[in-house]
């Protein structure tokens, strides 16, 4: 089942990147051996009392022209409605209620997602208590007083926040059903690949990037096995900003791929890989989904022999951290290779669910060792004793050693190397869990 997710709304100064930040923790740092992922990190994953949910700061309105603003402010809301099952506003005590601050919870009133509002910057509860009810005027519900500077009032804050999430109540019916996450930049095609794979026009299809309005969920099935297909929605409409768009497909891709189980990057070939291609196809690595990448219109560019082993090694270059993804050049507007696809799914996601006895699993382990011995480190040797994997969805395996210490990047990376050649693992992500022996 996916995680809930958390949009943190508001005016710009109110402190949502503060309060984001808190929630995140350390979290918001990226992962050292995963080079090329996201770096403006915009999103992370929160736990609170047991309750996993995905949190998304909306911020980046940056101040300008008195129309500018307001209009960003709206797009955000509106990003925010679409795809969080929870929206956090927050207000600051210090400004009071203003204008624009009125104009959000306008929009906010009219959806049916829960509003929990955090008025920020209360640094005395005691003395700045009746400002905080000014903010009753907004009609969004109860303001809960809150210094994300100070971390106060961030517990009540969050109780309030896992309340709103919905039951759990998820169909089991769909749960033989892939479904499969077609990401990418606006206009690289995801809406033209879905309707050709559909075979019909279910979705608006444009030149102008940006013209699907909503995450639309298209089921279907293909020789006995069901599908369900998530067009990542574009943006709503044009912004002059670069960075925004960017942005706003992030929020949508990082919705799409917490409910999917295979991610579909969706490469422009008359672009190549752009670094919001690598921003996009990051979030679902770093969340173990099984990926796919997909050059779109290679019917529209000009080819020799040797074009595609170019992009290739592009590809290999800019998403070297993942090589276990299978690629395919295809045209959605002809419909060449789009059958390829398909059937790479259905192997990337079985390789996803793939789970290994832990006595085939140790032979390859003491092979592997064998070959090539165990790093020392000050006359101390990591001793490997057994693996044994406890998870799918992606494969996650837990070793235990002596010294988890003496458990090198270089090795784990080729005890992966190993277990990938042994199992294969084409298109998932494998994790590692190193335990000392001594660990429960």
């Amino acid at each position: 089942m996916s995680k809930p997710i958390v949009a943190v709304v508001g005016r710009p100064n109110v402190g949502k990147s503060t309060l984001f930040n808190k929630l995140a923790g350390q979290r918001i740092s990226i992962v050292q051996d995963t080079p090329g992922v996201t770096r403006d990190r915009i999103y992370a994953d929160v736990d609170w009392l047991g309750q996993a949910f995905t949190l998304i700061d909306t911020g980046g309105m940056e101040p300008g022209a008195e129309d500018i603003i307001l209009r960003q402010i709206l797009q955000q809301a509106e990003i925010a409605m679409e795809t969080a099952d929870v929206i956090l506003f927050v207000c600051d005590v210090k400004q009071g209620v203003v204008e624009d601050d009125m104009q959000v919870a306008n929009i906010l009133r009219k959806t049916k997602k829960p509003v929990v509002l955090a008025v920020n910057k209360v640094d005395d509860m005691r003395q700045e208590n009746l400002d905080v009810y000014d903010f009753y005027s907004l009609g969004i519900g109860d303001p809960i007083p809150i210094s994300a500077g100070q971390m106060l009032g961030l517990g009540d804050l969050l109780d309030a926040v896992i309340a709103q999430f919905p039951e759990n109540s998820e169909t089991e019916e769909e749960s033989d059903a892939i479904s499969v996450a077609i990401i990418g930049k606006p206009n690289a095609g995801k809406s033209s690949l879905i309707n050709k794979i559909l075979g019909e026009d279910r979705l608006i299809v444009s030149n102008i990037p940006g013209t699907t309005r909503d995450a639309i969920d298209s089921p279907m099935e293909i020789d006995g096995q069901k599908y369900v297909f998530i067009d990542t929605a574009g943006i709503r409409r044009k912004s002059k900003i670069k960075e925004d768009i960017e942005r706003f497909s992030i929020i949508r891709a990082v919705a799409a791929v917490e409910r999917c189980d295979v991610a579909v990057l969706l490469i422009d070939a008359n672009e190549g890989v752009t670094d919001q291609d690598t921003k996009i196809i990051g979030i679902a690595h770093e969340r173990g989904k099984a990926a796919i990448i997909a050059v779109n219109k290679w019917d529209s560019i000009e080819k020799d022999d040797k074009t595609m082993n170019r992009f290739l090694k592009e590809i290999e270059t800019e998403l070297a951290y993942m090589s276990y993804a299978p690629k395919v050049f295809l045209s959605a507007k002809t419909g060449q290779r789009v059958n390829k696809l398909l059937d790479m799914v259905r192997t990337v996601h079985e390789n996803h669910c793939l789970r290994i006895s832990t006595g085939v699993l140790n032979e390859v382990l003491i092979e592997a060792t064998a070959m090539q011995q165990p790093p020392s480190d000050k006359g101390r040797q990591l001793r490997i004793y057994y693996a044994t994997q406890v998870s799918v969805k992606p494969p996650t395996f837990v070793i235990f050693v002596n010294d988890r210490e003496l458990m090198h990047f270089s090795y784990r990376r080729y005890l992966e190397n190993q277990f990938r050649e042994a199992f294969g693992f084409v298109g998932t992500p494998i994790h590692f869990i190193v335990r000392e022996k001594s660990e429960k």
